[in-house]
């Protein structure tokens, strides 16, 4: 067995077949293990930055990764003790916190209905996460508790909005569905908010301790532990490289996808993969700040993650204007502070602070416009942090051109492998039950490009194995059981 690509899905991929006693190889581009899950000093030594993801409520609530003994093999996480906070210009913070009853509880008479818009996926979060997170076009396990999350979940976050009686709740509503860098009136931008919400306070938004990188060195280890093995610095251009192998599993872009094979590929599915839309852009800044961002408001302080933007309706306006192909006056940000909370991360008194904002994708090329958004995404800071400017010892801006020379899963600017589209989260990247499997004989994809998308989950990989393991040696590969870790 082979696996092309060692990110989070390529690795939990490669687990997954390991598990059942296959040998598994997997090859790596890159000098390390972790697509967008690495961490690395970018601005000044001894200071551990993310370079890609840096929030992981997904892995602490993944059905595979929750319940592989990857503790065994470093992995930690930090949970902050609020994990998100939204600065208002008027009024305190809005805040996720770690439970549903505190987030109620804080929401004031917006409580009751927060509650019905996230309470039950919360609540059911175990049994439904094993059916949302796969193909949507097949028999779920948990139809009751499916059903009754879609119900939701398809409509636009602009809807579901309306019943949040509270202008900070509907703020912390939009920051949530914001995550799916799409207008907030696009269909299914609900179930980003209603999962992260449900996320948030059923696992937490937690950091991994000492960087990103932790996770993909724990599952590289177990991955090692269980026979498998990685090599790095070993780039599949071209189908005719790979070795004579049973099934080969691609870690890569539809696009990667159509330009190693070459012209081999049925010309109907070449041209679904042609039409994929890719998502928008992003810029995304490290920044070394000397102790830390000074917020104004002290739960900014608490939180490991903090959304920038102000309102509701201001929100709406920075994404629509991206949508639209503008650079917003006043972006959406998304800033993660593991430092505060991870003092393996820091030197002395410098922190590193992670933040990104979206990038209309017609500007991916434009320096002049990854200069402007980064000057912004610093002003936004700035409101909600005054003095950051002045404490910040260091900075490296990521642009597209830049994430996609250090990943070429990144192409574009683009991080979600794919526009979250409605019509994209059930054909992504085509419309079948087993949309892992493409036309070529032992060829299969299984990168965030394929359900359920984006997130350092590992569900992904996991998946397209289970389709592997069933088609290619008979073997039907059960969810492991969350509450008995085992080798």
């Amino acid at each position: 067995m082979l696996v092309v690509g060692a990110g989070p899905n390529g690795l939990a991929a490669a687990v997954t077949l390991a598990r059942e006693g296959l040998r598994v190889r997997v090859v790596e581009r890159g000098d390390e293990a972790g697509g967008g899950a690495r961490s690395a000093e970018s601005t000044l030594p001894g200071l551990i930055h993310d370079l890609g993801s840096a929030v992981h409520p997904f892995a602490a609530g993944s059905p595979v990764m929750s319940a592989w003994p990857l503790q065994d093999h470093g992995l930690r996480w930090v949970h902050p003790p609020l994990p998100l906070a939204h600065p208002l210009r008027h009024g305190a913070a809005a805040r996720l916190e770690a439970s549903l009853d505190a987030t109620v509880a804080g929401l004031g008479d917006a409580g009751p209905a927060w509650r019905a818009l996230t309470g039950p996926a919360t609540e059911a979060w175990p049994r439904l996460a094993p059916a949302f997170l796969g193909p949507l076009l097949r028999p779920p396990r948990a139809p009751l508790h499916l059903a009754r999350f879609g119900a939701r979940a398809v409509l636009p976050a602009s809807w579901t909005a309306r019943v949040l009686p509270d202008a900070g709740a509907r703020a912390l509503w939009a920051g949530l569905a914001a995550h799916a860098s799409l207008p907030l009136g696009a269909p299914g931008t609900s179930a980003v908010a209603i999962t992260l919400a449900a996320l948030g306070q059923r696992v937490g938004w937690p950091f991994p301790a000492g960087g990103a990188g932790a996770i993909a060195s724990a599952l590289r280890g177990y991955l090692e532990a269980l026979g498998g093995e990685v090599v790095t610095g070993v780039e599949v251009r071209d189908l005719s490289e790979l070795p004579p192998v049973r099934a080969v599993l691609m870690d890569v872009t539809p696009a990667q996808l159509l330009r190693i094979a070459d012209g081999r590929l049925p010309a109907g599915y070449a041209r679904t993969l042609a039409r994929y839309r890719p998502g928008d852009a992003v810029v995304k800044l490290d920044l070394a700040v000397e102790g830390g961002v000074p917020w104004s408001d002290p739960a900014c302080g608490e939180a490991g993650t903090v959304h920038l933007g102000g309102s509701y309706e201001q929100i709406a306006e920075a994404e629509a204007a991206t949508a639209a192909g503008r650079i917003p006056e006043a972006p959406y940000v998304l800033l993660a502070q593991a430092g505060r909370f991870d003092r393996s991360r820091c030197r002395e008194e410098l922190e590193p602070v992670w933040a990104y904002a979206h990038l209309p994708r017609r500007h991916a090329g434009d320096a002049e416009a990854v200069a402007t958004l980064a000057q912004r995404i610093r002003a936004q800071i700035e409101r909600s942090a005054p003095g950051t400017t002045a404490r910040t010892r260091a900075v490296r801006i990521w642009g597209p051109a830049e994430l996609a020379a250090d990943n070429p899963n990144l192409a574009g600017g683009d991080i979600s492998s794919g526009a979250a589209t409605l019509v994209q989260l059930l054909a992504r990247p085509v419309l079948s039950p087993a949309p892992y499997a493409t036309p070529l004989a032992g060829i299969y994809l299984c990168s965030a490009a394929t359900p359920p998308g984006p997130g350092v989950h590992g569900m992904s990989g996991f998946r397209a194995a289970q389709l592997v393991a069933r088609r290619e040696f008979g073997i039907d590969v059960a969810l492991p059981d969350a509450g008995r870790a085992s080798g």
